[in-house]
């Protein structure tokens, strides 16, 4: 009995109690109407609950719009009462940037609202909603509790989308699910870039479909005439500081893992590659290396594959 009992002890001190458990979400004004929510730039785990990704909403004179839903059913709850702080009017639209856990598993606490996406986004959340949701269970425990996958409703196509007084561009990229929303608000200026951009925060690559269509994707935003910068995450950015160190980023990864598979390495010598000095200032660079050569480096031993031999 004694040891039955020091195990629940060691049981609740290392699990947080229920109450707990709370986002304390801060909606910070960035811009005219337009309110951020941002994250930590570390991974999940259960002391942040999945809370490292930026969130958005954007008063308009038709009502809320908000930009991603966050990690749970927790967090939109607690995105729903940061609302509720700045104004009593009703949310009109959701925008899903892509199909990833940390941005749309808060999806039920918007259910009244239309929630919209590009169709390749809910596919993949239909496809791989279920099992995003089951490995944040695992991830971040009881923050997760009773959360369930929520799939959009409308379907979005790139062009101009106007809410209230806002103009907002809605652009269908690639680079980093191969279904990836960008959204300028041309009424603010301000670009909210999802995961097409990571900001002192090594980026993720599970879903890519390439490093050279995400470079290409970071050349069309740095084309938008914006003023400030939102990434999926890392900090606010007024220059193009995260366009540039996203460029640079993609950059040596696509060569080191290019010449990497042309010399013959195999996966556990690129996993231990030296990562550049300019790059010690980004959060998770190991860790995130070691993912993109998993998902990442058979594309290349392959493309060398199919080289012919001279």
């Amino acid at each position: 009995m004694r040891s039955m009992l020091h195990f629940m002890f060691l049981l609740c001190i290392a699990t947080p109690v229920l109450g707990e458990l709370e986002y304390r979400l801060q909606p910070r004004q960035i811009a005219v109407n337009t309110w951020l929510l941002e994250g930590s730039t570390e991974d999940f785990d259960r002391n942040n609950g999945g809370n490292i990704v930026n969130t958005a909403f954007i008063l308009t004179t038709a009502g809320v719009v908000v930009i991603d839903t966050g990690p749970s059913k927790r967090y939109g709850e607690a995105m729903r009462r940061a609302i509720a702080a700045v104004t009593d009017k009703p949310v009109v639209k959701v925008l899903l940037t892509h199909h990833h856990p940390d941005h749309v598993l808060g999806n039920q606490a918007f259910r009244e609202a239309p929630i919209a996406a590009l169709p390749g986004t809910n596919r993949r959340l239909a496809e791989q909603g279920d099992a995003m949701a089951e490995n944040m269970y695992r991830l971040v425990g009881d923050w997760m509790r009773g959360t369930e996958l929520v799939l959009a409703d409308e379907s979005l196509e790139p062009g101009l989308l106007q809410v209230g007084e806002h103009r907002l561009r809605l652009l269908a990229l690639s680079g980093h699910t191969g279904a990836d929303l960008a959204i300028l608000d041309e009424t603010s200026g301000v670009l909210f870039a999802g995961d097409l951009v990571f900001y002192q925060r090594a980026l993720t690559t599970p879903n890519s479909p390439g490093l050279d269509i995400w470079l290409a994707d970071i050349d069309t935003l740095a084309g938008l005439p914006w003023r400030l910068l939102v990434p999926g995450h890392g900090p606010l950015a007024s220059d193009d500081a995260p366009l540039l160190q996203m460029r640079d980023y993609l950059g040596w990864l696509d060569g080191v893992l290019g010449e990497a598979a042309a010399s013959g390495a195999d996966m556990n010598e690129v996993w231990r590659l030296p990562i550049p000095e300019r790059f010690a200032a980004i959060n998770l660079s190991r860790y995130e290396l070691i993912r993109t050569v998993s998902h990442l480096y058979p594309t290349y031993e392959q493309r060398v594959l199919r080289e012919p031999v001279p």
